[in-house]
């Protein structure tokens, strides 16, 4: 069932994101907000992600979870198996040495791209799915970003790269 408000698609960004598992609804509000700043389609909150209408995610969305369209799914695997048959290119983001650079990605649009637990990351199930695993550059002591600053540079390379291909 879709929660969301109903947007043009025409003037979005052919991306979706799909959160699976992630803990803190402060993390899924900065999503929102970013989201709606990159003109991203849709939010796909899966697992035990918080969901609209909650206290935190209207903290950090300030109103961005009204704006964008979103829906729950009790699994992100499944809806990964979906997305994949309606032709989005599947993209994990996750640290792996397998991981191709961020800046080094040539996304296939429409996309989907995955954020998982900010523990656990994307589970195994979905990186074997997946057509691309695609990591930000880290350059100090700690091998990860929050996954919702992480997600604002993943979303905004996805406006850069569409604008560029135009």
């Amino acid at each position: 069932m879709d929660l969301g408000m109903d947007s043009s698609r025409s003037s979005r960004m052919p991306v979706v994101v799909v959160l699976d598992r992630v803990r803190s609804v402060y993390n899924v509000g900065s999503f929102f907000r970013t989201a709606d700043g990159a003109g991203v389609e849709k939010i796909y909150l899966c697992g035990y992600t918080g969901t609209p209408p909650h206290r935190g995610i209207a903290k950090t969305a300030l109103g961005a979870e009204l704006e964008v369209p979103w829906e729950h799914r009790a699994s992100a695997v499944e809806l990964v198996r979906e997305l994949a048959a309606e032709g989005y290119e599947i993209a994990a983001a996750e640290t792996s040495d397998e991981a191709l650079d961020l800046f080094e990605w040539t996304p296939r649009f429409p996309t989907c791209v995955v954020f998982g637990n900010e523990v656990d990351g994307v589970p195994a199930e979905i990186l074997e799915r997946a057509d691309v695993c695609v990591q930000l550059p880290m350059l100090g002591v700690k091998d990860s970003l929050n996954v919702a600053v992480a997600g604002g540079a993943v979303l905004y390379e996805l406006v850069r790269k569409r604008r560029g291909a135009r």
